[in-house]
C-alpha cells in the first residue's frame, strides 16, 4: 500500500511539474493579444488593413545632402494600408503613426509561427520573376522571422544602411534588424539589436538554418525609446553601429552581393523610420 501511495505521489510531483512549466511557458513564449486599439492607428477610426497591390509603389525621398542616398521616410505612405515601398514578405507590416510622425510598423502580437504575409507569391514573383518559386520555398520554411524588402535596390554591395527603430512590445523578442544580402533562394544576412537582450547579433540564414555569425553584449536600447542601426558594408566586411557607437567588425567569407529591407523576430512589435540606403 505504501509503495503505490509512493507511486501516486511521485506521478502527482510530475504532473504538477509539467503544468506549472506549461503556464510559464504560455506566459513568456505566447505571442501577446492585441489590444482593442493598435497604438500605432488614429484613434476614433475603425481600421482594417489594406493589402496593397505591387503596383504604383510610393518612391522613396532622395536626400539633397548626398545624391547617392535614397531615404524611406514613409512619408507618402497610407495609414492602416500595407508599405509600399517596402514588400512584407514574412509577418504583419502596416503603416501607422508615432506622435503624429508616419512610420513603418511589425505588428507580431497576431504572429504565428509558419505563416508567410498574405499574397507573398506575387510579392516573391515581382522581386525575383521567374526565380520566384524558389525565393517562395525557403521564405516559408522559416517564417519565424519576419521580414520586408526595400523596392528599388536591386543588387547592394557597398555602402551603408541606416534606420531608426523603436521597439513597444513582445514577450519572445523585440528584434530590430537590418537585412541585406538577400539571395534568390531567400538565403541572406541580419544585423539585428534587441532591447530585451541587450545586444547586437549578426545573423546567417542559409536553407533555411540561422546561425550567429558575431555575437556582442552589452548594447542598451530601451523599449519605448527611439534608437539608430547602421550596417556599413565594404566588400566583405560589415561593421555595425548602435546610435552612433561601434560595436562590431566582422569580415564574410564572400562579398555582399543582394537585396536589402527589414527584419524582425516573432511577436515583435517594432516602429522603423528613416531607413536611408546609401551605396558607394
Amino acid at each position: 500500500m505504501k509503495g503505490q501511495q509512493k507511486k501516486y505521489f511521485i506521478s502527482g510531483v510530475i504532473f504538477s511539474a509539467l503544468a506549472i512549466g506549461y503556464f510559464i511557458y504560455q506566459g513568456m513564449f505566447s505571442p501577446a493579444k492585441a489590444p482593442a486599439q493598435l497604438e500605432y492607428l488614429p484613434g476614433g477610426h475603425n481600421f482594417s488593413v489594406v493589402t496593397t497591390a505591387m503596383a504604383g509603389q510610393v518612391e522613396p525621398t532622395k536626400k539633397p545632402a548626398d545624391s547617392r542616398a535614397v531615404v524611406f521616410d514613409f512619408s507618402g505612405e497610407t495609414v492602416g494600408a500595407q508599405p509600399k515601398t517596402f514588400v512584407p514578405a514574412v509577418g504583419n507590416w502596416i503603416i501607422g503613426t508615432d506622435n503624429g510622425n508616419t512610420v513603418l510598423v511589425v505588428d507580431g502580437r497576431k504572429w504565428r509561427r509558419g505563416v508567410a504575409s498574405a499574397g507573398l507569391a506575387d510579392k516573391a514573383r515581382a522581386l525575383y520573376g521567374q526565380r520566384y518559386a524558389e525565393f517562395l520555398d525557403n521564405v516559408t520554411a522559416y517564417a519565424y522571422y519576419p521580414f520586408a524588402v526595400a523596392t528599388g535596390m536591386d543588387n547592394f554591395t557597398n555602402g551603408e544602411i541606416k534606420v531608426r527603430f523603436k521597439a513597444i512590445a513582445g514577450r519572445i523578442d523585440q528584434g530590430a534588424g537590418i537585412l541585406f544580402d538577400l539571395k534568390p533562394n531567400g538565403d541572406y544576412y541580419a544585423l539585428r539589436a534587441n532591447p530585451l537582450e541587450n545586444n547586437l547579433v549578426l545573423w546567417r540564414y542559409r536553407h533555411g538554418t540561422r546561425s550567429s555569425v558575431s555575437w556582442v553584449r552589452n548594447v542598451v536600447t530601451p523599449s519605448r525609446k527611439w534608437h539608430t542601426l547602421r550596417l556599413v558594408v565594404q566588400g566583405n566586411l560589415v561593421k555595425g553601429y548602435v546610435n552612433t557607437k561601434q560595436y562590431l567588425s566582422y569580415r564574410l567569407p564572400a562579398p555582399v552581393s543582394g537585396k536589402v529591407g527589414l527584419w524582425t523576430k516573432a511577436d515583435s512589435v517594432v516602429y522603423f523610420d528613416d531607413y536611408q540606403i546609401t551605396p558607394h
